[in-house]
């Protein structure tokens, strides 16, 4: 069965250096990547260790936040009444 192939939004060929030309597909354990515009050719193993995530402050634990004290706060009449 054939893989598909997809563009990769973006992407800027590193030979021709066109916008949007680049198709990636993996095959057999291993990435392809070449450009429809010249004959730009790489493969690249896939590597089975994911990368660990970046931190960031959507997956960090809010600890910080739960550290600090709360006061309440009032709300006070501009008009005095």
């Amino acid at each position: 069965m054939a893989q598909a192939k997809r563009f990769i939004a973006g992407a800027i060929c590193p030979r021709c250096a066109e916008l949007d030309r680049i198709r990636s597909w993996e095959q057999h354990g291993i990435r392809y990547r070449e450009c429809v515009s010249c004959d730009f050719f790489e493969q690249l193993p896939i590597e089975d260790e994911a990368a660990p995530e970046l931190a960031t402050r959507v997956n960090q634990a809010r600890e910080e936040q739960s550290r600090q004290d709360f006061q309440p706060v009032k709300i006070l009449d501009p008009k005095g009444h």
